[in-house]
């Protein structure tokens, strides 16, 4: 009989929370932490609540004494080489908690990390008001690492005697901040910038209506040596964000239990909730959950969500973002803008565009041919609808810009057509549905953008371009319904099918490639014009 000897060095973290039903918070999510960073965890449970992705409809706190129990039971025996704080509820649960603490501390080097929860994302009260005296009293003073959000700080700030509150709106007052709870006891401050979204030049904006680049900064302050880190990140358009802090706190804890230094251990903390969001799951009506498992079992593409609807159209024209403005902002495209482009370029293009929808045609009925259920076969089978109306639209233009029916039904195509087509078929033939569908996307997806730009643009000339209506039917509002379809269709696949990272790679070269023919397709009519392309 063969005896295995317990592992004697295994790190161990202890969370003192309170529980969440619906999973993502609470010591649920601490646990699911501590497991996925390899950390054995232990817990002592301060309340039950009833709660959801919507929120928190019921709370009971556990009596004081059970909750010692419990923490003299943990620390008795398993010990903890982190520990993590978060829903207390009330004083007298407080004062329990730091004089057991204060009794191992003695013996043991006290690694403590506080989430200072006051109030749920719903507006749930989680610490009574007469509590965070207690808090700042008696348990900052023995806090190894404080994590506030902005409201969590702006009201530790406002409760010390004698302060002056400034509202906390901009990263110098994010550091005064930092430094003015440090002054209440805890050796590192982490104030959490999560409520506070900049522009790039540092302008606090509005998320829901600003449509550049934004991130966030989360500041850590030390106070043995009165330095700041500032964690600057970019703001991830996500639904999924329930549980942010218990699990920020529970991965810095966890770190720490491993021995990590502090710096290193926040820095760790706040990647692998940025990352958990990133890969989130949406699962209820209201705010999804992190995917706290996403080292050991990672997602590629992140969950659609309302606020990330279209998470994989958004990785293949971020990957080919360098020619994607040659493609929906080329010469050719600008020409028709402002009504200069040549007749001749024009008619070149309706006629190679109505021979390249036959074989667009084509491709739709493969695309529906290989799809694996009846909602892929049936929406590639209405796409073909689509092209056919397309084409007898294009038959008609062909007609109004003087090409007769016999020229246009005897028209050749030309190399850039033919290159572009012959690829896209190429991909239904050889690859699966999913690479298929990629190659399918920019057609439509570029049209519409470049359709939308044109007709927001005060630089588009409307009255006297013969342009003008072509381009009105490109930002239509049928087209917007198509192109989100395709869109849908697109992120329905890849959930269906998730694509490794090499899968992933392979679908961005792709799109690329069709990205690139795209351009050629301009550059073709151009040429026949007698412009030039300007790439």
């Amino acid at each position: 009989m063969t005896t295995f000897k317990p592992k004697t060095n295994q790190p161990k973290a202890l969370t003192i929370a309170g529980s969440d039903s619906g999973g993502g918070a609470g010591i649920q999510a601490d646990l699911k932490t501590f497991t996925s960073l390899q950390v054995y965890g232990t817990s002592v449970l301060t309340a039950v609540t009833s709660q959801n992705s919507k929120g928190v409809t019921g709370v009971e706190f556990m009596d004081p004494a059970l909750v010692r129990s419990q923490l003299e039971a943990v620390l008795g025996d398993i010990g903890a080489d982190a520990i993590k704080t978060g829903m207390l509820g009330n004083a007298e649960t407080m004062e329990v908690i730091v004089q057991v603490l204060n009794k191992h501390r003695q013996t043991t080097e006290l690694k403590l990390v506080v989430d200072p929860v006051m109030i749920s994302t719903s507006g749930t009260v989680l610490l009574k008001a007469d509590s965070i005296q207690t808090l700042k009293r008696s348990l900052l003073p023995i806090t190894y690492i404080v994590t506030p959000n902005v409201p969590e700080a702006e009201v530790l700030l406002g409760l010390r005697e004698g302060a002056k509150v400034e509202p906390i709106q901009t990263l110098n007052a994010m550091r005064s901040a930092a430094k003015g709870i440090a002054a209440l006891g805890p050796k590192y401050v982490l104030l959490k910038g999560g409520h506070l979204i900049f522009d790039q030049k540092c302008n606090q904006v509005d998320p829901a209506s600003f449509q550049g680049d934004m991130f966030m900064v989360d500041v850590i302050y030390d106070a043995a040596d009165n330095s700041f880190l500032e964690i600057k990140k970019p703001y991830i358009r996500s639904n999924n964000t329930h549980g942010t802090g218990c699990t920020l706190s529970a991965a810095i804890a966890g770190e720490l239990a491993k021995g990590v230094n502090t710096k290193e251990a926040i820095v760790k903390g706040i990647k692998y909730v940025e990352t958990a969001i990133k890969y989130g799951f949406s699962v209820g009506e209201g705010h999804g959950s992190l995917n706290h498992y996403h080292s050991l079992v990672r997602k590629t593409l992140s969950a659609p969500s309302p606020t990330h609807p279209y998470p994989l159209v958004a990785y293949l024209v971020g990957q080919s973002r360098d020619i994607w403005e040659n493609y929906v902002k080329h010469p050719f495209v600008e020409q028709l803008g402002n009504g200069t482009l040549p007749k001749k370029a024009f008619v070149h293009f309706l006629k190679q565009n109505y021979l390249y929808l036959h074989q667009y045609a084509r491709a739709c009925a493969l695309a529906s041919y290989k799809g694996q259920t009846m909602q892929e076969i049936a929406s590639a089978a209405k796409s073909v609808i689509e092209v056919g109306k397309e084409v007898q639209r294009y038959f008609e233009l062909c007609l109004e810009w003087g090409v007769d029916a016999y020229e246009l039904k005897t028209a050749s195509e030309d190399s850039a057509t033919v290159a572009y087509t012959r690829y896209i078929l190429d991909q239904g033939h050889s690859g699966d549905n999913l690479s298929f569908r990629v190659a399918l996307a920019p057609c439509m997806i570029g049209y519409l953008e470049m359709g939308q730009s044109l007709v927001d643009s005060i630089a588009t000339k409307r009255d006297g371009n013969p342009y003008w209506p072509w381009i009105q039917a490109l930002s239509h509002s049928e087209m917007v319904q198509q192109v989100d379809q395709t869109k849908a269709s697109l992120e329905k696949l890849a959930e269906t099918y998730p694509p490794s990272e090499a899968k992933l790679k392979e679908l961005a070269r792709i799109f690329r490639q069709c990205v690139r023919l795209e351009i050629e397709f301009w550059n073709a009519s151009l040429k026949v014009g007698g412009g030039s392309n300007g790439i």
